[in-house]
């Protein structure tokens, strides 16, 4: 009598399960950018977001794919609430950080400011907005206001009823609203201002320096206890000027800076001897730089040197 044995791949799996890997892995790819777009705008956070992204897909893997009638739908459900997990994980984690948090800094294609609404969504300055919204304000307000969800498929994300997440949408929109930075500005607004202030910093001019900052301008810094932060936001022309001049980078001590964009727009990275120091963001309104978000963390500038694909 002869042995049945079951046919295998290459793999070593049997064909319809390496057939249903190859499908997820297929789905997972073609929609990975927008996960980890979802992912980063909810955490604030790139290494958190690509932790979310493998237990996503460790998830994704065993779903029947025949089951699931909207694959991108089924994916933003699964990261969303494996993203709304580790937010909760993150807020406890916060608590015990090093002085001021800033987002972690990601090195953007020229395109992303194209799209104004994902720019805004994920600047800096936006980013700190959302991190004083509850997990599940911001997980509604970001797959509402960002990726533009019915509230029926985001109530299957975050497990609420249709009608209380249009709730939550409406609470957390007000909220943002009072705290959003003022508008956008042009393309060509934001280049002038940025080599400004490029050109005062590399001159020491700081008449020019104190031209180009708006009055109410603010600056915050985030070294994480590795490396000399501000241990709370600096507020006024006059006052950054001054930590600027004498606090963060002076002449003379082998600075140097190259613009770049990051989170969508403008910034500077910032060279010591060569070696990368930190990325000051720079925020842009009415012609004049209205935030400087400074990130010297070195666990935080990983992803500088390689651009971050993120998308709607």
């Amino acid at each position: 009598m002869s042995e049945h044995r079951e046919r295998t791949t290459d793999t070593g799996e049997p064909p319809d399960r390496a057939d249903r890997v190859d499908s997820a892995t297929e789905a997972f790819v073609a929609h990975r950018n927008l996960l980890f777009t979802v992912a980063y705008e909810m955490l604030g956070s790139a290494a958190d977001a690509e932790d979310v992204l493998q237990e996503t897909w460790l998830r994704w893997v065993g779903v029947e794919l025949d089951t699931v009638r909207d694959q991108r739908a089924y994916l933003v459900r699964i990261v969303t609430r494996q993203a709304l997990d580790r937010l909760r994980a993150l807020r406890r984690r916060k608590e015990s950080y090093v002085g001021p948090w800033l987002p972690e800094p990601l090195l953007t294609a020229p395109d992303v400011a194209d799209d104004v609404e994902l720019a805004e969504s994920v600047s800096m300055a936006m980013l700190l907005v959302l991190e004083t919204l509850t997990p599940t304000e911001r997980a509604v307000f970001v797959l509402r206001e960002v990726f533009d969800l019915e509230y029926g498929e985001i109530a299957e994300a975050v497990d609420k009823t249709p009608a209380a997440v249009r709730q939550i949408a409406h609470r957390a929109r007000a909220h943002v609203a009072a705290r959003r930075p003022r508008g956008a500005v042009s393309a060509a607004d934001t280049r002038d201002a940025l080599q400004a202030f490029q050109r005062a910093i590399e001159t020491g001019d700081l008449q020019s320096l104190l031209d180009i900052l708006a009055p109410d301008v603010v600056a915050l810094s985030d070294g994480g206890g590795i490396k000399h932060a501000l241990p709370r936001p600096i507020l006024g022309a006059a006052k950054v000027v001054r930590l600027l001049a004498t606090g963060w980078y002076k002449r003379g001590t082998g600075m140097s800076v190259e613009p770049v964009q990051i989170n969508g727009g403008p910034a500077l990275l910032v060279r010591l001897d060569g070696e990368l120091d930190g990325v000051l963001a720079v925020r842009v309104e009415n012609g004049r730089v209205t935030g400087l978000y400074h990130v010297r963390n070195p666990e935080k500038l990983s992803r500088i040197e390689r651009e971050t694909t993120v998308t709607r």
